[in-house]
């Protein structure tokens, strides 16, 4: 192996296929290859051997994966108790002892399992109400709450030996396109870009977080290139707020680096910018891994022969990810945070939600976030645990109680719900100022632990052991309540 290849693998994270490494992700990490990301489809029973095996080759070996709780969750699978509230919760809530328990709870999570790298919190400041892609997972629209629960979260998680990622630098809430879609462009000045957005970011450097991970978007008022490949806007990462941990970028295959300029131009211009470490990226989306990653590779190859990317830019950020390295081995773990319910203190309902057995869901939540990604609601999994004759799907059986998943206001709901006023609609998005008309669920989140509760809820099994006030008003529709119905505790 040359030095240039050495100088290379050591700032790459690919994706890959199947749940067991693949013989030339074995070789790679022998050769020096950096780290791994994990997603949905490597995630199984046997995934402590995966990391294990990956680790006993070569012990600096980072292993990543997305785990921000909520709905983006890739170990929210075979084990008990892995379902974590969504930030959007917590920030509803607004109690950062309750976000620094639950990030110990996920570091403690993912250290257990030999996961070295959370791709999270989302530092991302949801200003935007018809953003796309963040939504649920930022902890709300103003940068004083934000930045105080990313704070929060960066100490839980790394408290908990678990190197933690602010993402997307420098903010991806005011957005109106998906960057795994398309390339987003925020058009604000660079005053109210500094005053929004940057906070959360800065309180995250100040807690000690160890990575940032680059936003694929634009900001034509600080740069004419994504924030991915904008050296001015990493400088400002480096020099203004003060950062001197590792640089992720976000995935190259995502539309709006790979679309444009390509997944090996875009991962050779990211690094001269100043990323330390390429992720690449997903196969499973549709492309061979070891494809992928070659052509990353080689790319970068390719530009260090040319001079186009300089030897001491990667050997910079291959310095940074081996000192992220050190700290992971020598971090202690710690025991998870408590449970702290944060589902149950910030739920709301109106009217009588409980269903009896047999019960249909209808999916209306309209498109699903590529970040995200399932099928069937996980409502529908949820009451299938304690209720097998439960279905899902378009076509409504008749006579059966409904059960409507929402993410906001639509004609398609006001129809149905025009035809079955009994049906309960369990409201998992942002609510915004818009809550379902009763009977409703409204649960600031998508993932399993709000999936739970709403089963408690229309089983009629949480209520009944409520009795703790939370101090969140309750809302009401002006219509009859059900006894005890109410912020859940």
């Amino acid at each position: 192996m040359s030095r240039d290849e050495e100088l290379v693998n050591a700032v790459l994270l690919p994706g890959f296929t199947g749940t067991t490494a693949p013989g030339w992700l074995a070789r790679a990490c022998d050769s020096g290859l950096a780290g791994v990301c994990l997603f949905g489809g490597n995630v199984g029973p046997s995934l402590s051997a995966l990391t294990a095996d990956l680790h006993e080759r070569r012990p600096e070996f980072l292993v990543a994966s997305d785990e921000e709780g909520g709905s983006v969750t890739r170990l929210d699978g075979p084990w008990p108790n892995s379902g974590w509230p969504s930030a959007a919760a917590l920030g509803r809530l607004d109690d950062v002892a309750a976000t620094e328990a639950v990030a110990a709870d996920i570091g403690a999570r993912c250290r257990s399992l030999g996961i070295d790298l959370a791709l999270a919190p989302v530092a991302d400041v949801n200003a935007e109400p018809d953003n796309p892609v963040i939504g649920i997972r930022s902890f709300g629209a103003t940068p004083d709450l934000v930045a105080r629960h990313v704070a929060a979260f960066v100490r839980g998680m790394q408290g908990a030996g678990t190197a933690a990622t602010a993402k997307h630098f420098p903010g991806h809430g005011c957005t109106t396109v998906d960057s795994h879609l398309a390339m987003p462009v925020i058009d604000d000045d660079e005053a109210t870009l500094r005053v929004r957005d940057l906070p959360p970011f800065a309180a995250a450097v100040a807690a000690g977080v160890r990575c940032v991970l680059t936003a694929h978007v634009r900001f034509p008022a600080l740069d004419h290139r994504p924030a991915t490949m904008s050296p001015p806007l990493l400088r400002l990462l480096r020099r203004e707020l003060g950062f001197d941990g590792v640089v992720i970028s976000d995935a190259v295959d995502m539309a709006a680096i790979a679309a444009s300029v390509g997944m090996g131009p875009g991962a050779v211009a990211a690094v001269a910018a100043g990323v330390d470490l390429v992720c690449i990226g997903n196969p499973q989306n549709g492309y061979d891994d070891e494809t992928g990653y070659r052509e990353v590779r080689d790319a970068l190859l390719a530009a260090v022969a040319d001079g186009t990317l300089p030897r001491e830019r990667l050997a910079d950020a291959g310095r940074r990810v081996a000192e992220l390295a050190t700290w992971i081995r020598t971090a202690p773990a710690a025991a998870g945070g408590e449970d702290v319910q944060v589902v149950r203190r910030v739920a709301e309902v109106a009217g009588d939600v409980r269903v009896g057995r047999g019960a249909h869901v209808l999916d209306l939540r309209g498109a699903v976030n590529i970040a995200d990604g399932r099928g069937d609601p996980r409502v529908a999994e949820a009451l299938r645990r304690h209720d097998p004759t439960v279905t899902a799907g378009r076509d409504i059986p008749a006579g059966r109680p409904l059960v409507l998943v929402v993410r906001g206001p639509s004609a398609e709901f006001d129809a149905v719900r025009a035809a079955r006023p009994d049906a309960v609609a369990v409201h998992v998005g942002l609510p915004g100022d818009w809550r379902p008309p009763a009977p409703s669920v409204t649960v600031w989140g998508d993932g399993r632990a709000h999936a739970d509760v709403v089963v408690e809820l229309l089983r009629g099994t949480s209520i009944a052991r409520s009795g703790v006030s939370t101090g969140i008003p309750r809302w009401s529709s002006g219509q009859p309540q059900n006894p005890g119905a109410s912020s859940m505790p």
